[in-house]
């Protein structure tokens, strides 16, 4: 006999390990038992775990990881921008995203022609156009930002998450795949994350078609690629070679956690009211 469904609620979010969360009893009254004993002593240790992050820590994981995440990608030679946290119907449209397309649903429409950005893409498409014109090649720049969709709750989703994409344009055509691997590993290792045990699998996008996925140890999606010359490019003017790779932060948060035998859902590695640092504030 396992926990119940709101006993096991409570201990990922009081954040239990794996071994915890899996234990077996006779009885309901064993099991009954033992949560009171094992919520009552990790409310309290998660009770100073939030007054130590108050005194010594004082920021989030997903914070510092921006931090490192940008300072190892600006000493690999690529330029942080900052875009707008709008992006027009016009350039969803030349990613294919039109009111057919199945992202349209999840899409938080602001007016009949602005929304929130479902993604770093359009921004970064829009001013790599002119970046191409006026800097030598290859083109190389990054973005770590807020996007939004209209996601169901869940251990894997929300619907305000933090997105890191870099975009390298002007490569050789036989370098993109090599490159694209190298990048990843960049990320990865700037992340904390153990290179050799995240493998790049072929999935399907319903943006770009088949990409390669970055996994995590245990299978959790971490990364999408893509690799140009695409067909969403044509819209936009460019023709060159390019890599591109979007990271989400919640997820390499969530990941790095369970490398310690702690489940996270996005609501408690990212933005949060009920949450601080990932950890419960109704404790």
């Amino acid at each position: 006999m396992n926990w119940t469904d709101e006993q096991d609620k409570r201990l990922k979010d009081l954040g239990a390990d794996t071994a915890t969360l899996t234990q077996s009893f006779e009885t309901a009254e064993e099991r009954n038992r033992a949560f009171q004993s094992l919520e009552k002593q990790m409310a309290r240790e998660t009770g100073d775990k939030i007054r130590h992050h108050l005194a010594e820590v004082r920021r989030p994981d997903i914070t510092v990881l921006r931090e490192k995440l940008a300072v190892a990608l600006v000493e690999a030679g690529f330029t942080e921008v900052e875009t707008p946290l709008t992006v027009s119907r016009a350039h969803l449209g030349r990613m294919g995203i039109d009111e057919n397309h199945p992202l349209n649903k999840q899409i938080f429409w602001l007016d009949k022609n602005k929304a929130m950005r479902p993604m770093l893409a359009p921004n970064l498409y829009y001013i790599l156009v002119d970046l191409l014109r006026l800097a030598p090649h290859p083109v190389s720049i990054f973005e770590i930002g807020p996007c939004m969709r209209k996601e169901t709750q869940g251990a894997q989703h929300a619907a305000e998450f933090t997105m890191l994409n870099l975009v390298e344009m002007g490569l050789p055509l036989e370098s993109r795949r090599e490159r694209m691997e190298e990048l990843a590993r960049l990320v990865l290792k700037a992340a904390d994350m153990p290179v050799d045990e995240c493998p790049m699998v072929v999935e399907e996008s319903g943006v770009y078609g088949e990409t390669l996925d970055v996994e995590s140890p245990d299978g959790l999606e971490l990364a999408s690629t893509a690799m140009g010359p695409h067909p969403l490019d044509a819209p936009w003017g460019i023709d060159v070679p390019w890599v591109g790779l979007g990271f989400g932060l919640e997820r390499l948060v969530m990941a790095r956690a369970a490398l310690n035998g702690v489940t996270l859902n996005p609501a408690r590695a990212g933005r949060s009211l009920g949450y601080l640092a990932g950890f419960r504030l109704n404790v």
